[in-house]
């Protein structure tokens, strides 16, 4: 008698694969910038200055808060990341998760005292954190 395959078994089976294959990255990246937190963010902080997207009167306040930043997210619910990255998670199309929740927060510097000015659009910046974070991939 020949075995009968359900399509949509497979086709579930795939799809699980890749959701846990994203978890998996996902998490690895988290954990990775709060492991290197603070070397990520002296170096994000100096490339937002060097593409001048941002201006700063007090760098190590800056640097201070981004590592503050690269730390958080790994202990945060799926679901708040989301709601934080909501607005721009269209930006590119297959966005890095921590580029994104770190470019809403660059956005959000305007407000910082220690900020003069944020120039460039959310692409720019988000170009510019991801040239860093992407390092955290390999």
């Amino acid at each position: 008698m020949a075995r009968h395959i359900n399509p949509s078994r497979s086709t579930n089976k795939a799809i699980d694969a890749l959701d846990r294959k994203r978890e998996r990255e996902r998490r690895f990246i988290l954990n990775k910038a709060r492991d290197n937190a603070q070397d990520l963010a002296t170096i994000l902080v100096q490339r937002l200055m060097d593409d001048h997207i941002i201006k700063t009167n007090d760098v190590h306040a800056i640097q201070q808060g981004v590592e503050r930043q690269l730390r958080e997210p790994a202990d945060m619910e799926e679901f708040e990341i989301r709601l934080k990255v909501a607005d721009i998670r269209t930006l590119v199309p297959d966005p890095n998760i921590l580029t994104l929740y770190l470019t809403a927060y660059v956005d959000d510097l305007i407000k910082h005292p220690k900020i003069q000015d944020v120039f460039g659009d959310d692409l720019d910046v988000y170009n510019a954190v991801d040239s860093v974070l992407s390092k955290l991939k390999k």
